[in-house]
């Protein structure tokens, strides 16, 4: 970013106008000398300035990575059959060029899902079909890959640089208009719990809507430092309302390098089943904190286990970040490699211990019965009365995707009657669909569990 000064003219008019302000002409040289040693020029030190023009500007940061800010339009998107006169219909979104020599394209999975056909429109009016590399719904990312040359690409950034405070600025096509850049600050980091999915979300005020969704998110020198995604909205319509949220690069490059490398993210576990400190939680274990994660159990055999943690222990910091909620925990191992060693900090009895957890290759079809909780295809569930009550669903599970949700109580699988967790474990053991019979809010709902 070039860093200009405002001009040394500036002092002198700023100077003059303070004085007459002030009820008079400098009546000799000498007074105007002294007024404008004691008028000081407010401080621009470090702002970006066009001294041809004279106006602050961030244009010159941001003029390189423009061209690399595409939009993604989605094709034939259904869930069920149609025909030539009942055509599918299309999807708007926006992307960002990160390797132009290779054409690949990061937007979000939300804007591709159940496409047909994908097509990118660059800012100088080139169109081309687009091929889907692969998605990750638990992030929301998906990598896509044009055939062209002359493409420009955006300079990728750390996002665990980033401090509240610093500018952010979004770039995309929203609500149907051209290329749409618009300014804000990063107002919040390491969000989570708005949804079923790995969270850890950048939370900026810069304008965000329709049609945004896959864009990125800059800094004030055009770097990426995340991909728009989500909003939060009070109105009806679903507008803007200063509350936007991105994943952040250090999540969108581990997910963008395995789908490159296989199509398909693979993910390691730790087997901690947590769930989020809320007040009721916090009051329970006469803690006078309400952000944490809360051990249900650790798997037997698992790192986790063998880490010495257990049921009622708080989790406050993982990887040297702190743990807002459950979420927070799903967002860190979510993204690390089997073998990976995350250090943990966690509270028990209202004292502080640490720990490590090495990451272990996720298997679906593992089943593992604790002493207070089983695990089972990304669900955690535990005794109660009348079945098996589900603690924690994974993020970007199968479960998940299928509509479980914490609190379900299982009552029969694929037929018979549940009577506890070993029960539901036993039915969910190998990768055969499982037909579930859940209470929720007392009534029954029918769940088809994909094998």
């Amino acid at each position: 970013m070039n860093r200009y000064a405002l001009p040394a003219a500036t002092g002198a008019v700023l100077t003059l106008i303070l004085s007459l302000s002030a009820g008079g002409l400098p009546t000799t040289a000498s007074a105007a000398t002294a007024a404008a040693a004691t008028v000081q020029t407010p401080s621009v030190q470090g702002l970006p300035y066009d001294a041809r023009r004279g106006v602050f500007t961030f244009a010159s940061g941001l003029d390189a990575s423009l061209p690399a800010v595409v939009q993604v339009t989605t094709l034939g998107q259904s869930r069920g059959p149609s025909s030539d006169h009942d055509p599918k219909p299309a999807q708007g979104g926006s992307g960002v060029i990160i390797d132009a020599a290779n054409g690949i394209i990061v937007t979000n999975h939300h804007v591709i899902e159940n496409g047909q056909k994908f097509t990118v429109d660059l800012i100088d009016g080139r169109l081309f079909d687009a091929t889907l590399i692969g998605a990750d719904k638990a992030t929301d990312i998906a990598v896509l890959k044009i055939e062209a040359s002359g493409l420009s690409q955006v300079q990728t950034v750390d996002s665990d640089t980033l401090r509240t405070g610093d500018l952010a600025f979004a770039v995309g096509y929203p609500l149907g208009l051209d290329q749409t850049l618009t300014m804000g600050v990063i107002s919040g980091l390491n969000r989570s719990g708005m949804g079923d999915a790995i969270e850890d979300y950048i939370q900026t005020d810069a304008a965000v809507n329709s049609g945004n969704s896959g864009g990125p998110l800059l800094d004030s020198r055009g770097r990426l430092i995340g991909i728009n995604t989500a909003i939060l909205s009070g109105g009806m319509g679903g507008g803007n309302d200063g509350i936007a949220f991105a994943v952040p690069t250090r999540i969108m490059m581990f997910v963008v390098d395995q789908l490159r490398a296989s199509g398909e993210v693979k993910r390691g576990q730790v087997g901690l089943a947590v769930g989020s400190l809320t007040a009721e939680r916090a009051r329970e274990l006469g803690m006078s904190i309400v952000r944490g994660a809360v051990v249900y159990d650790a798997a037997p055999g698992s790192s986790a286990d063998q880490a010495g943690l257990r049921a009622g222990d708080v989790v406050t910091r993982i990887q040297n970040r702190p743990v807002a909620n459950a979420g927070s925990v799903q967002a860190t191992v979510g993204i690390a490699r089997p073998g990976a060693v995350l250090p943990v900090v966690y509270l028990r009895d209202g004292r502080e211990r640490t720990a490590n957890l090495t990451v272990e290759a996720s298997d679906p079809a593992a089943v593992r019965i604790g002493a207070h909780a089983a695990m089972a295809r990304g669900l955690t569930f535990r005794n109660v009365s009348d079945g098996a009550q589900i603690a924690v669903v994974e993020a970007g599970s199968a479960a998940a995707a299928a509509g479980v949700q914490a609190g379900d109580v299982v009552v029969s699988a694929n037929g018979a009657g549940v009577a506890d967790m070993a029960a539901l474990a036993r039915a969910l053991q190998g990768t055969g669909a499982v037909a579930l019979t859940v209470l929720r809010d007392g009534e029954r709902t029918e769940i088809s569990l994909p094998g």
